[in-house]
């Protein structure tokens, strides 16, 4: 597996994103995540988004942070907000995921980011189970979904 920097609007980030929005609706029922996205956002040294090739060059896996501060919603300084992980279906229990959320630490902790945050629902039990086990615990409600019952947020220094 590759990881490569690209751009949130990049082709290959527009299709995985399509993929990972047509999950939310089977899992959750409505459009998808309505979180206000910009490609900016994810833009060195505010943030970064990645994708993983497979040795076919075919993209696999996903995932981005953006920079949030302290904004009434419920960040705090310092934080980088985990975006679209994502592993396409095929290629699911192989360790993607797990590496591109390394991959992300890694580069909010170089952007000088103190702790990655992240909103996950209580639909995607295999997220929480990933996030869990890589050390993020339940933190305070934050961003577009602090509100919704099934919104589950958790934390990591970094």
């Amino acid at each position: 597996m590759i990881i490569r920097r690209v751009r949130f609007d990049h082709p290959d980030a527009v299709k995985l994103n399509d993929e990972v929005q047509a999950e939310y609706h089977l899992r959750y029922g409505d459009g998808g995540d309505a979180t206000v996205l910009d490609a900016a956002d994810f833009l060195p040294p505010r943030g970064v988004y990645l994708i993983a090739y497979d040795e076919h060059d075919r993209p696999v896996a996903t995932g981005g942070w953006r920079s949030q501060d302290e904004n009434g919603e419920g960040n705090q300084d310092g934080d980088a907000e985990l975006k679209r992980m994502f592993v396409v279906a095929e290629m699911r229990g192989r360790g993607l995921a797990r590496r591109m959320l390394t991959a992300l630490e890694d580069d909010a902790r170089a952007a000088g980011r103190t702790r990655m945050v992240l909103e996950t629902g209580t639909k995607q039990p295999e997220a929480i189970a990933l996030y869990t086990s890589s050390g993020y615990t339940p933190c305070a409600k934050f961003g577009f979904y602090r509100e919704y019952e099934d919104s589950r947020c958790f934390a990591k220094r970094l």
